[in-house]
């Protein structure tokens, strides 16, 4: 699965990049099929606290894609819970396709 990461107004350190793509890569174990994951990560008026967003979206066959955005104090924090909520699409996606 290929892994793109977009930062919006900001350069994401090394250790970021590494955390994200790590993260992303293990819903790989939950389905398949995955083609790609893009992640975009924002920083929204910079003075305020709980200002970290991370949108998450998996191409996925078929369906097209699986999206979830979140916010957080920090991007580690939002991308983990952005990938929780793309796990629990994954599942009922998955139960989808057993039913049919």
């Amino acid at each position: 699965m290929e892994v793109k990461i977009n930062s919006v107004h900001f350069t994401p350190d090394q250790k970021l990049v590494d955390f994200v793509n790590k993260k992303v890569s293990k819903l790989d174990t939950f389905f398949d099929g995955i083609i790609n994951a893009e992640v975009t990560l924002k920083v929204l008026k910079p003075e305020t606290a709980n200002n970290k967003v991370s949108e998450l979206k998996i191409s996925i066959p078929a369906n097209g894609y699986l999206f979830a955005k979140k916010q957080a104090d920090s991007f580690e924090e939002a991308t983990d819970l952005a990938i929780d909520a793309v796990r629990k699409q994954l599942d009922k996606y998955k139960e989808k396709l057993k039913n049919k």
